[in-house]
């Protein structure tokens, strides 16, 4: 059958792919499933109820879940009736929250547990185009998705959805997404059924898992990444499970076996980190054999450029070590799917050496995501690339290095802002991305940095900061840092350490403290982050090399601002939280933090 609309692809499902667990998800300590006949039941009555509720094609509905089988009921049985699916973070602000409430011009809104019921009720009743607050699990005193459910089995209308489902065109808005944004209020992306299902087909022959696979999915639903993802297995008949919680990963990969899963650089740099340390517990010629393992990880080249002495060395290590991490992910992944911030080189490496195959990929919410991906084999597959374009979206460069990109998907623009919309699809239809990058042989894109982001020193010359922040996120000992020195005579950088790795080094070095305040302080730390520090600055050009640097005594987390739902640096509120450290590192303060007058560069950027 042909899919021109996001809730064809549960009927595909149905004829294709049935199946006892089309989705699932761990609760009360087991696995509850739920075939392929029961989505599509679900989902149906879901729509009947909506249409019972008087919803129209266009209303907007808000929601805000973790990860689970409802979310699809939900947004399938929205997108069959014309509805449009507004999803939001779960770890949103309230200032964010109301002002998507408001914006998105929402009419429902549900939310998955009391811990939101009790934060969005509030907003809710202050937003006057709200009219009503679902939740799923069950909360005291309020109205329950169930509701919607049991009104849809007691107004079954096959014709009348039927009727509304065949008018709805491919070209339709079916959600509006909201950027989390580095900088300032987010703008709700608007995406059509064909956006995302263009993106789906573009895709699908890419991945290494067929509909007798499963996959476990933990990234958050209401991101563009985990979302594509999402509609590309269910479109392809794979199982997909859903993780309890981004602190249960490993147990659940174990407990599912899955093909593979899908995972932001970060969580892949954590499940490596983890993999190191239980080598470093090891002793004797097994610690000795894993860590000749890893070295042989980090040199791994594709299609056997490494000659054949290399290769016989591999199949030693991947039967003495690799395997015991295989075992550790579940015994089965055929494939990890990296996106939505740049992967390091060295990771693709060692996991693909080690027969974890990594695809990196690469898009924006505006773009339904995916511009470019690796595919699993050589020769398109390229460490430190985003591999090649996909064959129905076209990518050009701009003179100043800017990725412009045209495609079927293409957000329809900005919701109730035109000019926004304007401002970055230009009047020939292309898209400007914001990152600088080159086209390589094979249509193959590499990201180098962001465009916003690359900043001029004193002297004149050009720093990419990802680039360098991608390089000293390498060390086990930093977990991030964001590099500055913007109108500065040099580059420097403040860092926030791995606690979990400093805790464990500070114990072996005998290095005593009450908190991170004093641990951050304490000589020897220092010292050891000044090594640090200098060992990655040697590989580094001299303008590029971080000449001072602060730690931070806190995590950077989502909750406390410095990063969005997605990982990525908020790169204004690091630098307006940690203004005093900043000052410090140009001189503008002394070191108990006072002003020095005269500053020598009032204009300091940061």
């Amino acid at each position: 059958m042909e899919i021109l609309r996001t809730f064809d692809i549960v009927s595909k499902m149905l004829a294709n792919y049935p199946k006892d667990d089309a989705l699932a998800i761990k609760r009360n300590g087991h696995w509850e499933k739920f075939s392929t006949t029961e989505y599509r039941k679900i989902v149906n009555n879901f729509s009947y109820g909506l249409l019972a509720l008087g919803v129209k094609k266009g209303d907007k509905i808000f929601t805000v879940s973790n990860n689970r089988p409802e979310w699809n009921f939900i947004d399938m049985g929205m997108s069959q009736v014309g509805a449009v699916h507004v999803p939001v973070y779960a770890n949103n602000s309230e200032e964010e929250y109301l002002h998507i409430l408001s914006h998105s011009d929402a009419k429902f809104v549900i939310v998955s547990s009391q811990l939101l019921y009790e934060i969005i009720l509030p907003l809710a009743k202050i937003t006057s185009n709200i009219e009503k607050v679902y939740t799923i699990d069950q909360v005291e005193g309020a109205s329950n998705w169930n509701e919607i459910l049991k009104l849809g089995e007691k107004n079954v209308q096959p014709e009348l959805l039927k009727k509304i489902s065949d008018d709805i065109k491919g070209e339709d808005l079916v959600s509006i997404i909201y950027t989390s944004g580095t900088t300032g209020r987010s703008k709700g992306v608007m995406l059509s059924h064909k956006n995302f299902l263009s993106n789906v087909k573009a895709s699908f022959h890419l991945l290494p898992v067929d509909h007798t696979g499963r996959f476990l999915s933990f990234l958050p639903l209401c991101h563009v990444f985990e979302r594509m993802v999402n509609y590309l297995l269910q479109h392809q008949g794979v199982s997909i499970y859903y993780a309890e919680s981004i602190e249960t990963i490993g147990e659940n990969l174990r407990e599912v076996n899955p093909d593979g899963f899908s995972a932001v650089p970060r969580v892949i740099e954590k499940l490596y980190d983890k993999l190191l340390l239980k080598g470093k517990e090891l002793t004797g010629i097994k610690k000795t054999l894993f860590f000749w393992a890893v070295n042989i990880g980090l040199r791994y080249e594709l299609n056997g450029a490494n000659g054949s002495v290399y290769e016989s060395k591999r199949k030693i290590a991947n039967k003495l070590i690799y395997s015991k991490w295989q075992v550790a992910l579940g015994g089965n992944i055929k494939v990890i799917i990296s996106g939505g911030a740049a992967l390091q080189p060295r990771l693709a490496r060692v996991f693909c050496c080690a027969g974890l195959t990594i695809q990196e990929g690469y898009g924006l919410t505006e773009t339904s995501p995916v511009i470019a991906v690796n595919q699993s084999k050589y020769p398109y597959m390229r460490f430190g690339t985003v591999g090649p374009v996909l064959d129905n979206v076209q990518v050009k460069i701009a003179e100043d290095g800017e990725i412009l990109m045209k495609g079927p998907s293409l957000m329809m623009g900005y919701y109730k802002d035109p000019e926004k919309t304007a401002e970055v699809i230009d009047s020939e239809g292309w898209f400007h991305t914001g990152d600088i990058g080159e086209l390589q042989d094979l249509n193959i894109l590499k990201i180098t940095d962001r465009k916003k982001e690359i900043f001029k020193l004193s002297t004149g010359k050009y720093v990419a900061p990802q680039v360098i922040e991608n390089k000293f996120k390498e060390s086990q000992f930093i977990e991030q840092l964001m590099v500055v020195g913007a109108d500065e005579k040099f580059t420097a950088a403040i860092i926030c350490p791995s606690f979990h790795f400093l805790n464990g080094w500070s114990f072996l070095h005998h290095v005593k403290y009450r908190d991170t305040k004093e641990l951050i302080k304490h000589p020897k730390v220092i010292e050891r982050f000044q090594q640090e520090v200098d060992q990655i600055n040697a590989g580094l050009s001299p303008h590029e090399q971080i000449k001072k640097f602060e730690l931070t005594c806190t995590e950077w987390t989502p909750e406390s601002g410095e990063l969005s739902p997605t990982l990525k640096l908020r790169r204004n509120i690091v630098k307006k939280k940690y203004k005093i450290l900043f000052d410090r590192m140009y001189g503008y303060t002394t070191s108990d933090g006072h002003i020095q007058t005269p500053l020598p560069n009032p204009n300091f950027k940061g």
